[in-house]
């Protein structure tokens, strides 16, 4: 008797984005690509993000006829870590800096990353040879009883701790013994030296996570409420899989996710070894560049946000526009420019689906009035987080956030003076506050080209903002449907400058990003004039993302090459979740603070050696260790591990004079799945 053919496992990949969460049942069955066996998306419900994760699985499954427990890994990426830093939000934490001084928060963007967080300064802190000068964490010590009531973690960084992290972990452990809270030292998540930049790394890693600790928490309690008992893995920054356990610690390493796990996918999907993948989503757009079928990493780390961070992820250009984009007005212009973006508003037409009358009663009430106001279109509504992420809120705050209920209330009646206004935009930097209003999205219902949502709140909003006035005195648009046009080429045409933006960039021109502005502008514009500008790109543009269909019809002609949708564009993200490996590295530095003595750095161990060729063994032997142990940790028990190692030496007299050495172990491996 023959026996049956084992069914092939099946992967479920999740993309819970800023504003859909995405859903996809994958086969490795079906050809050399595997096959989509169902698609699904939900609204991503940032106050229960469970609720929009069951709302796309659910569908999914329903779809497929499967039976859960056939499910034999689930791969999540997401962008909420890259939206939170592109809107500014995130929990309030404290920074620890050990051996640092005050100016020292001016470089590399720290202050401005800091914002109006509390920070402490310690004596202490080593050399570039891990020699330690004294440590005192008594400042600390007395601070801690008022900050745990304050903050929601804590950041700690000290002076070259990546040469020697005693101080960091001293630091660490007094604030986990005394309240409890979530603690990054900054050593845990990078091995280079810099310590600003660092210290920035280290903050925007605990101002992360609590939101990411949420979003496992709340897959992992949908995964066991439908008995799918198979491994959850979450995509890095740069493609690579890791287990949920690993990305709780290091949320920050899940920054550009989403944008990963999409390239991952675009080639998955088209075969196209050399593109330009511009993946737009509600909120932001993300470029990046496929070369020979792998991203282009960024040797210098991610920035997201404006801010430069230690993070190995995709070279990926983040920009602040999307479906979801705020619409506004060049200001003081006679003919004014619709801006886009940078922040992401609730669209009114997600508003008007949500909260119904509440919505479109306050926008017809507008539009009554004899002259449009300045609030004209906008609503404040509570994001619904957890009460106790609203700790540290400033008397002016806590005062308009009480008045801030879970309906939504019209800015002109809510808001009495500009000052509010600000307190406003704290508490949305805060991720406290949403405010709904006019956007892309809503341009899209009222020309019916997007119908998911609801179209009558659309139109009453592009009604309040085609009436608004240009420095001529005269009503900006026509109708809604003249300025919803508007607001969709404006959208189309800014996402051709994002593009070549990013292709001059890579192209080594980002240091003179202002001109390369102005000619891409000129371009795109087919601006006449005695120089004529054209441009063109030498690869296609996979376009991604769900609004990819109507945004990017008209981007070919934008940036002279073919631009491809791939059929399943709209999960792009949750697919490639699916398909990666996981990846992880260890570091370590061997240097000579005196001659005849060789120093190793590796994890939290520091040794000395007498001879160069024993501490460059013992360098190896860590970093395979500590690799291996990631890669177990990561989700992986299959890891192949790759050493190298690089040297920096000089010759005097014609001898050589080591001065450092840099060993790295990179493990790598498919992700175990459950038997």
């Amino acid at each position: 008797m023959t026996a049956k053919p084992k069914p092939s496992p099946l992967f479920l990949g999740i993309d819970t984005g800023g504003t859909y969460t995405d859903a996809v049942l994958w086969s490795e069955a079906g050809g050399p690509s595997g096959k989509v066996l169902a698609k699904a998306k939900a609204l991503t419900t940032r106050h229960d993000l469970a609720v929009g994760i069951s709302g796309a699985v659910d569908a999914v499954l329903e779809m497929a006829g499967t039976n859960p427990a056939a499910i034999k890994l689930v791969s999540m990426s997401t962008t909420l870590a890259t939206n939170a830093l592109v809107e500014g939000q995130g929990g309030r934490v404290a920074l620890v800096m050990i051996g640092f001084a005050e100016g020292d928060l001016a470089r590399d963007r720290l202050k401005a990353a800091l914002g109006t967080d509390p920070v402490v300064f310690c004596p202490g802190g080593h050399d570039v040879h891990g020699n330690a000068a004294k440590l005192d964490l008594s400042g600390l010590e007395a601070a801690l009883p008022e900050l745990e009531k304050s903050v929601s973690g804590f950041a700690v960084c000290a002076y070259f701790a990546t040469r020697n992290p005693a101080h960091e972990l001293s630091a660490r452990n007094l604030i986990r013994d005394r309240t409890g809270l979530p603690v990054t030292a900054s050593h845990e998540l990078s091995a280079k030296l810099g310590g600003p930049r660092r210290a920035l790394t280290t903050l925007l890693n605990a101002r992360l996570i609590s939101m990411i600790d949420r979003l496992v928490a709340a897959t992992e309690g949908f995964l066991a409420a439908r008995n799918i008992a198979a491994p959850l893995m979450v995509v890095r920054g740069d493609g690579a899989l890791v287990s949920a356990a690993f990305a709780r610690q290091r949320p920050i390493e899940t920054i550009l996710s989403g944008p990963a796990a999409s390239l991952v996918g675009a080639r998955h999907m088209t075969g196209l070894d050399d593109a330009v993948v511009s993946d737009i989503g509600g909120t932001t757009t993300d470029v990046a560049v496929l070369d020979k079928g792998r991203p282009r990493l960024d040797p210098e780390g991610a920035t997201v946000g404006g801010f430069r961070t230690m993070v190995e992820a995709v070279a990926m250009r983040t920009f602040g526009l999307g479906g979801d984009s705020e619409v506004a007005l060049e200001d003081g212009a006679l003919s004014p420019k619709i801006l886009l973006g940078p922040r992401r508003l609730v669209p009114l037409a997600l508003a008007g689906l949500m909260h119904g009358e509440a919505v479109t009663s306050e926008l017809e009430r507008q539009l009554r009035a004899p002259n449009p106001g300045r609030m004209d279109g906008r609503l404040a509504v509570r994001t619904g987080v957890p009460e106790r992420l609203a700790a540290g809120l400033t008397g002016a705050e806590a005062k308009l956030y009480e008045l801030i209920g879970a309906v939504p209330q019209a800015l002109d009646r809510l808001l009495t003076s500009n000052a509010q206004n600000a307190t406003l935009n704290r508490l949305v930097s805060r991720g406290l506050v949403h405010v709904a209003g006019f956007t892309p999205s809503d341009a899209a219902h009222v020309l019916g080209r997007q119908a998911n949502w609801d179209a009558a709140a659309a139109r009453l909003g592009a009604e309040l903002f085609a009436r608004r006035r240009d420095g001529r005195g005269q009503f900006i648009a026509a109708s809604p449907e003249a300025i919803s046009e508007r607001v969709l080429t404006a959208l189309t045409r800014l996402s051709a400058e994002v593009i070549l933006e990013t292709a001059f960039a890579e192209d080594g021109l980002d240091g003179a990003a202002t001109v390369a502005h102005a000619l891409v502008q000129r371009a795109v514009d087919a601006h006449p004039g005695i120089a004529r500008l054209s441009v063109a790109l030498d690869r296609p543009v996979i376009g991604l993302g769900a609004s990819a269909p109507l945004h990017y019809a008209g981007l070919a002609e934008l940036v002279g090459n073919r631009c491809v949708v791939p059929q399943d564009t709209d999960v792009a993200n949750a697919l490639g979740a699916v398909v990666g490996q996981v990846r992880v590295s260890a570091e370590a530095r061997v240097s000579q603070p005196k001659e005849g003595l060789f120093r190793v750095a590796s994890g939290e161990s520091v040794r000395d050696f007498n001879d160069e060729a024993a501490a460059i063994a013992a360098a190896e032997k860590d970093v395979r260790a500590i690799a291996a142990g990631r890669a177990k940790d990561a989700g992986t028990d299959s890891a192949e591990i790759e050493i190298a190692s690089e040297f920096r030496v000089s010759t005097v007299e014609g001898q050589r004079m080591f001065i450092e050495a840099h060993v790295v172990a990179v493990a790598s491996g498919r992700p175990r799945i459950a038997v």
